[in-house]
């Protein structure tokens, strides 16, 4: 079968190099009874890939058994784990009045999906890995093992090199998984397929409802293209059947865009899971790339920020008229030395260190102890007014937010300061 034949069986769109690569392998290896280890983030679709190679092989035809069995290794409680994969016998255990097959047994000469496979706990890894060894199953309370044929495709969204290296996941059990390895990229790697399945989902809506199709304006569509969708084709068909459904223009610009979408700070940017030969890193060179400049804008707004405090603590003093002992900038023979200093280095090298705003004590000028006493009673008033200036800004932060039903994008543009300003303040002030 080729594949645009493949695409439009399985109703999948797209034409992304990656995507096309991993239909090809998924083509190719269907024939064999390799196991098969498919590897992506949840919501790219790896149940799709299941299916076909399970019905582009020799088992789709099979008699017995229930051909593929798909199976959420994270969904089953660990106590009832190994009975539900191998059954059990009668008596087994309190409440086993009769004997039961497990999903091996029921897809005996088909296909069994192991959905996130990196989920099962490493006592069933040990069970897991002899089923694919000796090709046989103990169910629980049996000391006889059964004969199966069976398939075997896992899927992971874990990093699972990383949890072989942590000792989370059997590298025996990985390496006899991995005999082929599929790769699906995720939806912000396939930028150009987004506008083509958002059209997809759109037209199933109309269709199915009887209603126009909806469009995208062109910075609509340049937005749709440029969200993070880390929820993958998955969020990406939720969001569009919901805008169908509820908006009564049919034209979508970018404004009703923001009302559905938010972006996610990249400080919860999720790590990229291993790629088709086991070697991805973490996170790609691109991700390294525009966190990097994001790090130097962050550095230059907090720059901008720290000279914005000064001239505020400035006129402070001023009006309370401190500027007699309290002058800022100076060094070294003043009454009052207040320095901001922003530990770059230390923060370029740990991205959740903070900027430290350091107040120096006051030093003794050749008026004595009073003129000590009187410079040091001085800095608390600033420290004080400081005080009531962050409770000030922690009050308009909070009703702009208030105002613009929480959409950090409309409270930021009211307060005049970035989004990753406004993020950075709602943190710090817990709100």
């Amino acid at each position: 079968m080729d594949i645009q034949s493949l695409k439009k069986r399985y109703d999948i769109v797209g034409n992304d190099p990656k995507l096309l690569l991993a239909l090809n392998k998924a083509i190719q290896v269907a024939p064999t009874d390799l196991s098969i280890l498919i590897t992506g983030e949840s919501g790219v679709g790896k149940d799709v890939f299941s299916r076909i190679i399970h019905e582009n092989s020799k088992r789709k035809h099979v008699k017995q058994g229930k051909g593929l069995i798909s199976v959420n290794c994270g969904a089953i409680p660990e106590g009832t784990i190994e009975s539900e994969l191998f059954g059990h016998v009668k008596g087994a255990f309190t409440g086993a009045d009769k004997n039961r097959k497990g999903y091996f047994e029921e897809a005996d000469g088909g296909t069994i999906f192991l959905d996130e496979i990196g989920e099962l706990p490493l006592s069933m890894q040990v069970k897991l890995l002899r089923v694919l060894e000796n090709g046989e199953i103990i169910p629980v309370g049996s000391s006889v093992a059964q004969k199966i044929d069976v398939r075997v495709v896992a899927a992971t969204n874990v990093d699972i090199v990383e949890a072989v290296r942590t000792g989370r996941f059997r590298e025996d059990l990985y390496y006899r998984l991995n005999q082929i390895s599929i790769y699906i990229p995720p939806l912000r790697e396939r930028k150009d397929d987004i506008p083509l399945l958002f059209r997809k989902f759109s037209s199933d809506v109309a269709e199915k409802y009887n209603m126009p199709p909806i469009f995208l304006s062109e910075d609509a569509r340049g937005y749709l293209m440029n969200y993070p969708w880390y929820g993958n084709v998955r969020e990406l068909k939720n969001i569009t059947e919901q805008i169908s459904v509820v908006e009564e223009d049919r034209t979508i610009t970018m404004a009703i865009l923001q009302n559905y979408l938010q972006y996610v700070p990249e400080e919860k940017m999720p790590a990229v899971v291993s790629g088709a030969n086991g070697s991805h890193s973490e996170i790609s060179d691109r991700e390294l790339l525009l966190k990097a400049l994001s790090m130097g804008q962050m550095i230059n707004e907090m720059r901008t920020e720290i000279n914005d405090l000064r001239q505020i603590v400035a006129q402070i003093a001023q009006r309370d008229h401190l500027s007699s002992n309290v002058e800022l900038n100076a060094r070294p023979n003043k009454t009052l030395d207040v320095c901001y200093d922003v530990e770059k280095s230390e923060y370029e090298n740990d991205h959740n260190s903070e900027s430290k705003l350091e107040i120096l004590h006051p030093q003794e000028d050749e008026g004595g102890e009073n003129a000590s006493r009187q410079s040091f009673l001085d800095a608390e008033v600033v420290e004080e007014e400081s005080l009531a200036l962050e409770e000030r800004e922690r009050k308009a932060i909070k009703l702009a937010l208030e105002r613009h039903q929480g959409r950090r994008k409309g409270a930021a543009e009211e307060l005049h300061i970035s989004e990753r300003t406004l993020y950075r303040k709602i943190k710090e002030y817990g709100l």
